[in-house]
């Protein structure tokens, strides 16, 4: 190839479009200006967001909807310390994301300069890897780089930072052609004798149960767990994030687990003589309290992150290597199972509990975000996209709308990030332009960042948002009625009319505050142009159940008093 001299702006740019780049979201700064002026030379869509963390959220939402690399871009000093809660949103749950910083000459490095920050430094502890760089020669080639980081292996956040010489320098540019060459590691994949261990245990067991996680979605293996479970006749549970990964409809697909997990999920796995986990970590909201977790199974691990296997929960055999692979190498040693019985047992532990179809319940005339998230599931086929906040209306949309399609349910599952799902949805509507999008989400992390409805307004986005409003903190409020004798500090919340708020920023809007209002909101946002904002007026003080208490057993559940009773409908 021949070589060209361009800066290391240019550079920057040229790397990224020929890395698939189309778009990045981002916020210009006198440290990133030099990449700004260069941008307008090439075929990228640049999101002007409204705060740098809304940049670092919609980068996240975009990788998620598609598995793609994300791109973040801002300036130095506070521009890149406001994208550090949407690094950590990312590398908790493994989000392939690349995030660009400017940074001050590097000759005022260390010198206190205006807007100077040491964000790789403090980034170190929430990215796959970061890099300073300081001449122009580097860009390219760690561009290359950090890409390839950001997807392979457990996919993560990735942070580059360019110094303003850096920027504005020239060098010669030739393109690596030859992908970049992955760090040596040890081999870790499974020999004949690790997968006969797991193969012999499957066998022996006679109450196995699969638990999937977000891996199964990242690594494309979806379809290889749902053949897997159907022949070996093994039932699956579903952590947060791995919902969508099997589909909710299929019936041995049992429902989600942990903290806000279906109560026969938990028991089963309390009960079970196997757990096969794919793709998952055993974190806190999973198990509970670790030294009664399923103390009768044995555990086959099969993780791509060799740090995660024994970390919290000891297994008995550990199978370390991408889980689609790993599931072709298994599939042709197990047998075909029969666990008919086991299966008839979990179907009994369901008993009434398993209604979840509320459509036909009475409406006493209270509106509730369970009649909210199911109705918005009926009118939408369950075909939308939806991105959730964090919170009640989080594990509400869990339990009602029923998800049948890999990254159709996008959260923030292991920080927990209030304010994600609006500027996430931004991302995903942007990365699937043709599919249905809606956030949900409550008042409290709605007002985090609801800037962004100027963004949405701004690059016309077509989403629609379903605001679960409460009037308090939900999920804390929840917590302090159970453990702080309703002692609400500092949950009940005012708002403004997010009405108006709405239609300040020329979109539309609507209130509902009935049942039989929620579906023509829902057909009248479906049919509309543009961004709708809905304001569902719901009961104050609902309870999501059931609720394992943080540390507590798994089976040590807080349950609803009745199916009736968690809906509203004898209320």
């Amino acid at each position: 190839m021949t070589s060209r001299r361009l800066t290391g702006a240019q550079i920057l740019w040229e790397s990224l479009v020929r890395e698939g780049v189309t778009c990045v979201f981002g916020y210009p700064g006198g440290a990133i200006l030099p990449a700004y002026d260069a941008m307008l030379d090439y075929p990228i869509r640049h999101v002007l967001v409204r705060h740098e963390q809304g940049a670092a959220h919609m980068a996240d939402g975009y990788a998620r909807a598609t598995g793609q690399v994300g791109v973040a871009i801002a300036t130095s000093g506070p521009g890149a310390t406001n994208l550090v809660t949407g690094i950590a949103t990312a590398m908790m749950d493994s989000s392939p994301v690349v995030c660009i910083t400017g940074q001050v000459g590097s000759k005022l490095i260390g010198s206190d300069a205006f807007q100077e920050c040491d964000i790789t430094g403090i980034t170190l502890p929430i990215t796959k890897h970061n890099y300073l760089l300081t001449n122009p020669e580097d860009v390219a080639a760690t561009v290359r780089e950090a890409f390839h980081v950001a997807r392979s292996g457990r996919p993560g956040p990735v942070l580059i930072d360019m110094t303003k010489d850096c920027q504005q320098r020239a060098c010669d540019f030739e393109w690596p052609e030859e992908a970049p060459v992955a760090h040596q590691r040890p081999n870790l994949s499974p020999g004949d004798a690790e997968l006969a261990r797991a193969v012999d245990l499957i066998h022996q067991a006679k109450r196995p149960l699969i638990l999937a996680g977000n891996g199964i979605i990242a690594s494309g293996a979806s379809d290889l767990v749902r053949r897997f479970a159907e022949h070996a006749d093994i039932p699956i549970a579903m952590t947060l994030l791995g919902i969508g990964g099997v589909p909710a409809s299929h019936p041995l697909n049992l429902g989600m687990m942990g903290m806000h997990g279906e109560a026969w999920v938990n028991t089963s796995i309390q009960e079970a003589d196997l757990l096969i986990a794919v793709g998952m970590r055993f974190d806190d909201r999973v198990t509970g309290n670790v030294k009664t977790y399923a103390l009768n199974a044995k555990k086959i691990h099969l993780e791509i992150d060799r740090s995660e296997i024994n970390k919290n929960v000891k297994v008995d055999a550990g199978l370390v290597g991408d889980c689609g692979q790993l599931l072709t190498a298994l599939m042709p040693r197990v047998e075909r199972g029969n666990h008919a019985a086991w299966r008839a047992h979990i179907d009994a532990l369901k008993g009434d509990a398993a209604v979840r179809d509320i459509k036909n319940l009475p409406d006493s005339g209270h509106l509730y975000a369970a009649h909210v998230i199911h109705d918005l599931w009926r009118e939408t086929g369950g075909n939308a996209v939806v991105v959730t906040d964090v919170g009640q209306h989080q594990m509400w949309e869990a339990q009602y709308y029923h998800h049948d399609q890999p990254r159709s349910l996008i959260t923030s599952g292991g920080l927990g990030t209030m304010g994600f799902a609006l500027p996430a949805a931004i991302g995903a509507k942007i990365a699937r332009p043709d599919a249905e999008v809606w956030v949900v989400v409550g008042d409290g992390g709605f007002q985090m960042t609801m800037a962004e409805l100027a963004t949405i307004a701004q690059e016309g986005i077509d989403i629609n948002v379903a605001i679960i409003n409460n009037g308090y903190l939900g999920m804390v409020r929840q917590w302090q009625e159970f453990f702080y004798e309703r002692r609400y500090a500092a949950t009940p919340l005012t708002s403004p009319d997010f009405v108006k708020l709405a239609e300040a920023f020329g979109l539309t809007a609507a209130r509902v505050t009935e049942r039989a209002g929620v579906i023509p909101a829902v057909q009248a946002a479906r049919a509309t142009k543009g961004t709708v904002v809905i304001d569902f007026r719901v009961e104050q003080e609902d309870t999501v159940y059931p609720m394992v208490p943080a540390g507590a057993d798994l089976h040590n559940m807080i349950r609803r008093p009745s199916v009736l009773a968690e809906t509203g409908a004898d209320q």
